[in-house]
């Protein structure tokens, strides 16, 4: 059996897919199975069983000697969430019980950090050990992974095999239930589909226009195969980035959804809302160095690419992958 957790969420359920296309068969999907629309996402897929989030660590207790890997990608994901003891349990505390469980039942775990940890960039975008001491997350989501990653590096007892990815600005389909959390790209798709017209954030930050704050875009199915290639090549533990290694501006990312659905440029610019101003990343890309040098050398799909695949096959024809 292989466990995913968040299986109904975005990366989750596109990893099941994933898995599904590769002959897994026997997933186990973790998740609160609560949200009925969001629940579609796992439309199709082949799973052995549905259990909760809540259930989920004794389940473990009477399971664990059958699963072969563990996919921990539930999370409370809202980077503008501030219940610092709701992040606690759900992101730091419940991933130390899902980490203490692998190593009790010997199942090599993935798990899910995020680029949120780098907070403004100040100590640049390099995954090697030492780098969580120094972060400075500008976010309490960012601080509750950052949490768990220090603290699984300081584990002298650790599962036979594990790897933290810190994923920069995945985009991709199934994400549409994440509101204001949601990627650029699929705000971007649903306002000009509206409007014929795209506002973007101004730039606060003398040192970049407007619309040339870049940041680190990943197309999901990316992510998803490097979630595979782990799980296949069971070595090298540690902390991994996972974005596609290249920052592009704002504007390139619009421009390619406005050329997706062949509609005339029309950009716009409005004040980044106060509540996230002070917290804004102008600048993030991965250094995907450290990943290539244990063996994985697949292409990134270029932001162009993998937006029009998004728009054309997915969000135009309302589809779930």
């Amino acid at each position: 059996m292989i466990v995913v957790t968040g299986a109904v969420g975005f990366i989750g359920s596109c990893l099941i897919e994933k898995l599904n296309a590769e002959g897994f068969n026997d997933i186990v999907a973790v998740d609160l199975f609560e949200n009925q629309e969001k629940n579609k996402n796992l439309t199709g897929k082949k799973l052995l069983h549905n259990i909760s989030r809540e259930s989920f660590i004794d389940w473990l207790d009477e399971n664990g000697s059958k699963v072969e890997f563990i996919f921990h990608l539930g999370a409370r994901t809202d980077t503008a969430e501030f219940d610092t003891e709701l992040l606690d349990r759900l992101n730091t505390d419940y991933t130390k019980n899902v980490w203490k469980k692998c190593i009790t039942h010997q199942i090599p775990l993935v798990y899910a950090s995020s680029a949120a940890t780098y907070g403004d960039g100040a100590h640049g975008y390099n995954d090697s050990h030492d780098q969580p001491f120094q972060l400075e997350p500008l976010n309490p989501y960012g601080v509750s992974k950052n949490e768990f990653d220090k603290w699984a590096l300081k584990q002298e007892t650790q599962p036979l095999f594990w790897a933290g990815l810190k994923f920069f600005n995945v985009y991709g389909p199934n994400e549409y239930h994440k509101g204001r959390m949601a990627s650029v790209v699929f705000h971007a798709y649903n306002q000009i589909k509206k409007t014929n017209g795209m506002r973007l954030f101004r730039s606060h930050n003398p040192d970049f226009k407007n619309g040339e704050q870049m940041r680190d875009f990943v197309y999901v199915k990316d992510v998803v195969e490097v979630c595979c290639f782990l799980m296949h090549n069971r070595r090298n533990s540690g902390i991994y980035n996972l974005g596609s290694g290249k920052a592009r501006t704002f504007l390139d990312l619009t421009k390619a959804v406005f050329k997706a659905l062949d509609v005339k440029e029309d950009i716009d610019f409005i004040d980044t809302p106060e509540d996230i101003r002070e917290k804004y990343q102008y600048f993030t890309e991965a250094d995907m160095s450290k990943l290539k040098s244990i063996g994985y050398n697949r292409e990134f799909t270029s932001l162009e690419e993998g937006i029009e695949d998004y728009v054309g096959n997915y969000l135009q024809e309302n589809l779930k992958y």
